[in-house]
This record gives C-alpha cells, structure tokens and sequence, in this order.
C-alpha cells in the first residue's frame, strides 16, 4: 500500500511501513510542514496515498469525502507524546494492516479498528 504520514506522526513510522514493503512519504519530505488541511488532503489525493493522520479535521467526511481520497487512517492514542504515540501505532500496525483501508476512513483506538464509509449526500 501507499502511505502518506502526517506532520504529527512520528518520522519513524514511515520506516517501519518501508521495512514492511510499502510505500511510505510524509508531510514533512514533501515540504508541506505547517500546510492547512485542505492542502494536505489535496497532496495525498493527488498522490493516491492513503492518509494517516491524528487530526480530527481531516478527517471529517462532510468537508473532506473520503470518495476522493485513496483512504484516510485516523489514529487515537490514549495518551499523547511523541513515544505513546509511537508505540501505541506499532502496537496496532499489524492489525491495521490486515485492514481494507482504500476509500474508507478508518479510526484505529487501543481497542478496536472502526471502518467508515462517506455517508450518503444530503445526509
């Protein structure tokens, strides 16, 4: 799979993804450090990546549908700090993984993986 990680993610996760034999880019090497969502989105798109991220905006389905997009990975860690962080998404890496990410919003908690679809327009 490709993956896109946002600027709020650990560098190192990138690596991880590599070392698994995926494709795997940041916001930070592709010079969009501080870039308001809609361009982070657009890039991701642009790019067919699937986007993994912590930031609740992103990944809010009215304003950005996940139809355009290759996919959307929301994480949402117990506890913030750049090693919670990184060990809570290695400790769910696996499972994630074995997800049917592509054209869905996927919100990964210390306890489950919940697949979203856009809802329908008007509703």
């Amino acid at each position: 799979m490709r993956f896109k990680l946002d600027e709020n993610l650990p560098h190192e996760l990138a690596d991880d993804l590599l070392r698994l034999g995926h494709d795997a880019d940041t916001v930070y090497a592709e010079g969009l450090i501080g870039a308001d969502d809609a361009t982070i989105v657009q890039a991701t798109q642009a790019s067919g990546r699937i986007l993994l991220t912590l930031d609740l905006g992103i990944a809010n389905l009215l304003r950005y549908s996940i139809r355009e997009q290759a996919g959307l990975v929301l994480l949402r860690p117990d506890a913030n700090g750049r090693r919670n962080i990184l060990s809570f998404v290695r400790s769910r890496l696996a499972d994630l993984l074995n997800t049917d990410l592509r054209g869905r919003l996927t919100v990964v908690t210390a306890t489950r993986i919940r697949v979203r679809f856009n809802p329908a327009p008007g509703s």
